[in-house]
């Protein structure tokens, strides 16, 4: 049978989705994404209306609507779905399953997008970071994060040395930021998230690229030409 590389990857996240519920409070509370709600505030108004691709179980979203903004998950696992509908969606919070390459959104939709560590498990990554930019408005904001080369997950793609098919792409930071400065995207700002051993330590006299290189996730701030 064919590989559908976009079915698999639904089928993989209905399996991880109970994991992912027991830990995403945690990691959006106190982990690895604590400072991404407070970068993305500084960047986007309270009020807009924001897409939050790759949602999971919707914990990251209802952070968002708790900051005032409108918000709209969306997750290809329809079982992340289910659990986010269940115990969070309200009027200013809906969830709907979707993939990340054929977005259920008219154009222009949304004032900002927030995807933090999908786009790497799309089969190419340039079809929905275009998808991205056709439901942005004019002048929109995109928040992405991208997994960094010292993050553990990245280990969902090393079969690919074997010749086996696999579901994630390990995409460096430095690559998601030179495919949208070619396709039309300006780069706003970005800051790094560094596993505990790099915490507390000054790093800041790196440049950016051995920065990067430390890094467990990249986060960027893009905005749609306007």
């Amino acid at each position: 049978m064919t590989f559908n590389w976009h079915k698999e990857a639904e089928k993989q996240w209905d399996e991880r989705a109970g994991f992912w519920n027991a830990n995403s409070e945690n990691m959006w509370d106190t982990g690895s994404r604590k400072t991404i709600i407070p970068f993305f505030k500084k960047h986007i108004k309270e009020g807009s209306t924001v897409a939050d691709l790759g949602c999971g179980d919707g914990y990251g979203s209802f952070k968002l609507e708790k900051e005032g903004y409108h918000v709209t998950g969306l997750d290809i696992s329809e079982d992340m779905i289910r659990r986010a509908k269940s115990r969070l969606e309200h009027e200013r919070l809906q969830f709907v399953q979707g993939d990340l390459v054929h977005l259920p959104f008219e154009e222009e939709r949304f004032d900002a997008i927030m995807a933090i560590n999908c786009l790497e498990w799309v089969e190419v990554p340039y079809e929905g970071l275009q998808e991205m930019k056709r439901i942005l408005k004019p002048g929109g904001k995109l928040c992405i994060g991208v997994l960094g080369p010292t993050a553990k997950p990245r280990m969902n793609s090393y079969r690919r040395v074997y010749g086996e098919e696999v579901i994630c792409n390990t995409m460096m930071p430095w690559e998601l930021e030179e495919m949208a400065l070619e396709t039309g995207w300006h780069l706003e700002g970005g800051y790094g998230v560094f596993k505990r051993e790099v915490e507390g330590k000054d790093v800041s006299f790196l440049p950016k690229d051995l920065l990067q290189a430390l890094t467990f996730m990249w986060v960027f701030i893009f905005e749609k030409d306007k």
